[in-house]
């Protein structure tokens, strides 16, 4: 559905701003949101997915699901090839 900027902002605590606004803009030019303007004070901005944006929802859960099962298995390469001599 619709949001707004300050609403995605809020879902993505460790975004800076300026990384949101890049990122939100890149996906406007790419074609995955709309963004509308609202000329208010303060002006209120707010970006929908487009139906190519949409049809990437199933993708990205699919991959959000592979990482969910296979975090610990992760973690345990990492800690292996941390504490690898031939590093």
């Amino acid at each position: 559905g619709t949001r707004r900027y300050a609403d995605i902002g809020r879902a993505l605590p460790g975004a800076s701003a300026k990384m949101l606004t890049q990122t939100l803009r890149a996906l406007e030019r790419d074609g995955f949101v709309t963004r509308k303007v609202t000329p208010a004070v303060p002006v209120q901005v707010e970006y929908d997915l487009t139906p190519m944006g949409a049809s990437l929802l199933p993708i990205l859960a699919s991959v959000k699901d592979w990482a969910d099962a296979n975090i610990d298995g992760i973690h345990a390469a990492r800690e292996r090839y941390d504490t690898d001599d031939d590093a």
